[in-house]
């Protein structure tokens, strides 16, 4: 069974966007995973298909409204795939929720707008809230790129070459070491003499220090 990603939002337009292209698209057309972008506002209400309302209590802007989430949710199948609120009070994406979802049968993604989404569909349909950082966008899009680029990265075979992702940024806790390729000299600047001393051990050992010296240095 290949990854299946549903995304639900107002602007389906946006997907694939940068998904579509390098191997994550060449996978997604070679059916290693599958991406639906659901319109939310074929779930809206009256004549105008309105998906959106004043807030409860007063305040400014919209918040999306339960029915219509909710009805765009139950529309789709869920077949053990985790449903995830992209929200910027959510928990923090990170390397580790990539692993787990990319090693399952998918993710259902919805795409936040206006002032959010009502509380009580999160509660009654256990939304997990995730952001990908401590900035706050005009909507969920971008965010699920973001987090299906990083899940589907891992599907294994999509890369090609799948060693290449076993010691990057984040893996065991560790930022990635520094990167070198040629031309041998640059501006003054030269490789440094290690990585062409075909000494494979001491290679790996310098790596290592340097992955626990940027980490160190960056506070990570």
């Amino acid at each position: 069974m290949s990854f299946a990603a549903t995304v639900i939002t107002l602007f389906p337009e946006a997907f694939p966007g940068t998904l579509g292209v390098s191997l994550i698209g060449k996978a997604l057309r070679d059916g290693a995973w599958s991406l639906d972008a659901v319109q939310l506002r074929d779930f809206g209400q009256g004549p105008h298909k309105n998906v959106d309302d004043t807030p409860a209590g007063g305040g400014a802007g919209m918040v999306l409204r339960a029915d219509v989430a909710a009805a765009a949710i139950d529309s789709i199948p869920r077949n053990d795939r985790p449903l995830i609120y992209l929200s910027p009070r959510g928990k923090q994406f990170d390397q580790a929720m990539a692993e787990e979802w990319s090693a399952g049968p998918g993710i259902i993604l919805f795409c936040g707008r206006f002032e959010g989404l009502d509380e009580r569909v999160i509660e009654a349909r256990n939304m997990q809230e995730v952001a990908v950082g401590e900035a706050v966008l005009a909507g969920g899009e971008a965010a699920a790129i973001v987090v299906l680029e990083a899940c589907v990265r891992l599907i294994p075979g999509v890369l090609g070459n799948d060693a290449s992702i076993v010691e990057e940024s984040f893996s065991d806790g560790l930022l990635e070491h520094p990167q070198y390729t040629k031309p041998r000299e640059w501006e003054g600047r030269a490789i440094p003499e290690i990585l062409t001393s075909g000494d494979h051990a001491k290679v790996k050992a310098w790596r290592r220090a340097e992955r626990e010296r940027i980490t160190k240095l960056r506070g990570s």
